[in-house]
């Protein structure tokens, strides 16, 4: 029933503070932020320089060419990307999808923006990067496969939600955790069930935030392994973080 209801009307009938400032957020489409929040977060254009491998941003100028921050040599993806930077309102929206499966219309519209200027073309299967069974239980859902499913319906590529397994629980990766901590908690905690369905795929392995790039990577190193011809990381945001983190 609600669908039908305009966005605009339901506006006002619901009217909620932004979560970021306190003001009202009245549109819908907006979530639990306001217009002028989003306003004032970086979604990435294109047009900034971001290295060409693991898309950590670099510069506010447009790039000359490729450009690498040699950080993710040892990576086992071939390429990432993320619609913005994990701050302010892309942040803020990340955060809200860890506690209820829900991305509001207008990043849901920059989340097919990316994918069309970087995987259109590109990727044959959808991946979500899974949770342990002890956080999927905790939480109820994988915030991972809520933006895998939304991929999958504007993209038309077929989603696998159950090939790619995460054989034990891991800690929550933390900001103060440096590059070592992070890959060694993941370090073979993912396997592949499935790998007849995985062999030759170019696969877009779907995470919600991009900060090391340990878990993508190890989960396209256990992708690989099994015949994936080729592992691309997409998320929602990318964290910006110092060098002895990355």
């Amino acid at each position: 029933m609600l669908k039908a209801i305009p966005i605009a009307l339901l506006s006002l009938l619901y009217p909620q503070q932004c979560k970021l400032c306190n003001a009202l957020a009245e549109a819908i489409g907006d979530g639990p932020i306001c217009g002028d929040c989003w306003q004032k977060c970086r979604l990435f254009s294109g047009f900034e320089t971001v290295c060409e491998k693991c898309g950590a941003f670099l510069s506010e100028a447009e790039p000359l060419y490729e450009t690498f921050c040699r950080r993710c040599d040892d990576h086992h993806f071939d390429r990432a990307r993320a619609v913005g930077v994990y701050s302010g309102a892309v942040a803020s929206a990340v955060l809200y999808l860890k506690s209820e499966p829900f991305i509001p219309p207008r990043l849901r519209r920059q989340l097919l923006v990316a994918y069309n200027d970087t995987f259109r073309g590109v990727s044959t299967l959808i991946v979500p990067v899974p949770l342990s069974a002890r956080r999927h239980h905790e939480r109820g859902f994988n915030q991972a496969a809520v933006i895998a499913r939304e991929l999958s319906r504007v993209s038309g590529l077929p989603l696998d939600e159950h090939s790619l397994v995460r054989t034990r629980h891991t800690p929550t990766h933390r900001v103060a955790m440096d590059r070592k901590a992070r890959e060694l908690s993941v370090k073979n905690a993912f396997s592949v069930l499935r790998p007849k369905l995985i062999e030759d795929q170019n696969i877009l392995l779907v995470d919600d935030i991009l900060t090391s790039g340990a878990t993508v990577s190890n989960c396209a190193k256990a992708l690989k392994i099994k015949g994936a011809a080729r592992v691309d990381a997409f998320t929602l945001a990318r964290a910006v973080i110092s060098s002895d983190v990355q």
